[in-house]
């Protein structure tokens, strides 16, 4: 036993079949501090975090948590041995209310039984004060941002009065404001003594907020110790298991002047108000802004799957009207949406069906209609090794049991197989690993460099600042500022993405 460890995890071994997901993993956690966990899609993070939570049991190893043997069977023995976990898909009933949610499995009784509302409303009222989230107990879930959903989720863990909480990807859909808030709170957490572990592919959050750092690769861990050993480019080249030349590739060639796309006064009231930009040949043209300044709800506009009122779309210098998808993509532009699971892949079909769903009509007999099959798999498989997909990905493997990266890599290589001359990228690398992020960074790269022009949305600052040739920055669905690489003023940027008076907050 390690003398003040909250968690210690000694030999943790877990297999499926014959693979060992998890390996001989070791790390001591001390009480009070928090613990970066990171790796790649495909490390043994999850399978190591339901070890923890008791959704699966282990083959060899286990855990002490507070020098106390814990073998949970189920995740309500987590709960009850004081761990939380706060997920990136929250776990909360959208119909139910505030109060009822954060005390589900632990009504307060009254008399014969029966829920005491009253005491119910003033427990998760003091509840929702330690978190700092002004909402009403009887306010319905589903009326509440992402951010306070996961504000809600936290009053849970304390309110059920947890040691350990985990906090697994929690920042993917909040916006910045409410990322700060998190963070605020965190630091909290931390200053009252509670112990907590932080998993996330944002690197440098990960560096800001722990203590100490565990790297897992391949199950096993490969590196520990506390986050002073560590520098970004350590912690990624230990996931990878190689040293990246660099993060954000070379340009290789210049946009040319030949404006390519022109999007002039575009409007429909409470969506977008009067967007005019253009967009060159080759290209990388950024759009940033905060959570809800527009910029989704632009490119479903661009891609023919919202209307607006007024404006003009013009596509080489010609008017174009995208009155559908299909409508767009006839017109050359592509368009790779931020929701992969639930718009962009059919997740039981094949990784070739889904390569080839936006290109079938390419490969039909022009008298039969009938799919040449033989072409059509060999552009496949020419396009699987252009998008660098992992090799041990089978052609006829269901996509929805790959990992982010590679799920990515699909989505992109269905639209590339189109050849766009316009390609929509919205949140390329959310939810995707360091190092498919460099091979995603690589191919965006690459089709500028043929001629392509790229518009990319990103909430990430380093993203837009590191790939792009020009950023613009949407508030309140206007363009409020245009900036022009290479050198952003990272400062100025995020001004220009706050409502006016919050800039000096």
């Amino acid at each position: 036993m390690t003398a003040g460890a909250a968690l210690e995890v000694r030999g943790l071994t877990k297999r499926f079949g014959a693979v060992a997901v998890v390996r001989e993993v070791n790390f001591v956690l001390r009480a009070g501090r928090t613990l970066g966990l990171v790796g790649e899609n495909g490390a043994g993070k999850s399978t190591l975090m339901n070890l923890l939570g008791g959704n699966l049991r282990p083959d060899a190893g286990g855990f002490r948590l507070d020098g106390a043997e814990y073998r949970p069977a189920s995740p309500a023995e987590a709960t009850r041995a004081g761990i939380a976990f706060i997920h990136q898909e929250l776990n909360l009933f959208p119909n139910l209310t505030v109060a009822e949610n954060i005390f589900l499995t632990a009504f307060p009784r009254g008399s014969g039984g029966l829920i005491d509302r009253g005491k119910l409303r003033e427990r998760a009222r003091g509840a929702l004060q330690e978190v700092g989230l002004a909402v009403e107990p009887g306010t319905l879930v589903n009326r509440l941002s992402a951010g306070q959903c996961q504000l809600v989720e936290i009053a849970k863990a304390l309110a059920h009065e947890a040691r350990l909480i985990v906090f697994d990807e929690p920042t993917t859909s909040l916006s910045v404001h409410e990322t700060a808030t998190l963070f605020a709170l965190m630091a909290k957490l931390r200053a009252r003594g509670i112990t907590m572990i932080y998993i996330s592919h944002a690197l440098e959050d990960v560096l800001r907020l722990s203590d100490d750092l565990v790297v897992l690769r391949d199950g096993a861990v490969v590196a520990s110790g506390e986050r002073e050993r560590f520098t970004l480019e350590q912690m990624i080249g230990l996931m990878v298991g190689r040293s990246l030349p660099q993060l954000f590739p070379p340009r290789r060639t210049a946009p040319v002047a030949e404006v390519l796309l022109e999007v002039c006064g575009l409007s429909e009231p409470g969506i977008v108000r009067d967007v005019s930009f253009v967009l060159r040949r080759g290209e990388i043209l950024g759009l940033g802004g905060l959570m809800g300044a527009g910029r989704s709800e632009l490119m479903r506009i661009l891609f023919g799957l919202d209307r607006c009122r007024a404006g003009e779309i013009r596509l080489g210098g010609r008017p174009i009207v995208a009155r559908s998808p299909a409508e767009a993509r006839r017109e050359g532009i592509a368009f790779l949406t931020e929701d992969r699971r639930e718009e962009g892949l059919c997740l039981e079909a094949s990784v070739f069906d889904n390569l080839g769903l936006v290109s079938l009509r390419e490969f039909a007999h022009r008298r039969t209609g009938l799919l040449d099959f033989s072409r059509w798999r060999q552009r496949l498989a020419a396009m699987r090794t252009a998008v660098r997909l992992d090799g041990r990905a089978r052609d006829d493997q269901p996509v929805g049991t790959l990992s982010g990266g590679n799920q990515q890599k699909v989505v992109l290589g269905k639209w590339l197989l189109a050849e766009p001359r316009v390609l929509i990228l919205d949140e390329p690398t959310r939810g995707v690993d360091v190092g498919a992020k460099v091979e995603l960074y690589e191919m965006i790269r690459e089709l500028a460099a043929r001629g392509s022009a790229v518009l990319l949305v990103s909430s990430e600052m380093e993203e837009l600042t590191g790939l792009c040739d020009r950023i613009l920055v949407m508030n309140r669905g206007a363009i409020a500022a245009e900036f022009v690489g290479p050198d952003f003023d990272r400062e100025r940027l995020l001004a220009a993405a706050l409502p006016a008076g919050e800039g000096d907050a």
